[in-house]
């Protein structure tokens, strides 16, 4: 997680505010060298597929076992 201190994050809160709204990735926010906020996005970030990263965007569910019936199909059972 990328930390800021105060003053920079009041000098650049619209670029922070950038930045966490298109990685996904929360910005702890530090006072006098102690966390003090995390400033974070209010959805998560889709999930990317590799090389076409920006191209195509993963559902949630992209790693949940297909149902039975498709499972059977790849496995060539009928």
């Amino acid at each position: 997680m990328r930390t800021v201190n105060s003053t920079e994050a009041k000098a650049k809160l619209n670029a922070l505010l950038a930045e966490v709204r298109s990685t996904g990735r929360p910005v702890t926010i530090t006072s006098h060298g102690r966390p003090a906020a995390v400033l974070s996005p209010v959805a998560p970030a889709p999930r990317e597929f590799g090389p076409l990263e920006g191209l195509i965007a993963l559902p949630d569910d992209f790693d949940d076992p297909l149902p039975d019936g498709d499972l059977d199909l790849w496995e060539g059972r009928p």
